[in-house]
């Protein structure tokens, strides 16, 4: 199977776990698309709430009726994609620069479940450059602090920020993304604490000990994993 088959067999999978009259947190990015597009077929009555404006255009095209996270109240079950699963289900989100709006919708959900094919399953988080979402004003000076944080946490890397067609990336919130090179990242918990302490610093894309299985999809089809 290809990597777009696996993702599609994960999102079709994740699909069958929602059940009628359940408010949905929809993910964001490639993987995430399938989960989206497998639920608009199922029909079900259901209220989703979108963690980007990218997938609330998707959903609104399928006919999956929204709702603003506000009015949502608990969310019964979250399906998003990763970039990385390590160890215990330890991730790396943020590749669609909206790791803050899905951190929201998983802080609100009662379940979160990753989708994914089997490349991003690593024994060690890193690989990946971690997305570190900053506000724009003094962002220089907050990527010298990021630098520095993460050197305090064994991590020698330069925060880079990310471009597209030479302009800065904007997140929906205007924000800005740097991008760390971890290489590998030995604390996760560690810098998660040490990033979210930092002032100009909105949010990062460690979610640690939130999602509750992730699955998989592999040429032998979708496997489960847990913590």
């Amino acid at each position: 199977m290809t990597s777009d088959e696996q993702k599609r067999a994960a999102g079709a999978a994740a699909a069958e776990l929602v059940e009628a009259d359940m408010t949905v947190g929809l993910g964001t990015g490639s993987t995430a698309v399938w989960f989206v597009r497998a639920l608009a077929a199922r029909g079900l009555v259901v209220r989703c709430v979108a963690t980007s404006e990218a997938t609330a255009d998707l959903a609104r095209s399928l006919g999956l009726p929204l709702v603003d996270i506000d009015a949502a109240g608990p969310i019964d079950l979250t399906v998003d994609g990763a970039d990385e699963i390590g160890p215990g289900l330890a991730l790396i989100k943020g590749g669609g620069a909206a790791l803050l709006r899905e951190k929201l919708v998983w802080s609100a959900s009662r379940r979160c479940v990753v989708i994914a094919d089997a490349g991003k399953v690593l024994a060690s988080l890193g690989k990946f450059p971690l997305p570190v979402e900053v506000v724009a004003f003094g962002h220089t000076t907050t990527a010298r602090r990021i630098a520095k944080a993460a050197d305090a946490c064994g991590v020698a890397a330069l925060p880079v920020l990310r471009m597209r067609d030479a302009i800065p990336v904007r997140t929906d919130g205007g924000n800005l993304i740097y991008d760390l090179p971890c290489g590998a990242i030995g604390n996760p918990e560690g810098l998660a604490r040490e990033l979210k302490g930092l002032t100009g610093v909105v949010e990062h894309g460690l979610f640690l000990g939130a999602a509750e299985r992730a699955l998989i999809g592999t040429d032998a089809g979708v496997k489960t994993l847990y913590p």
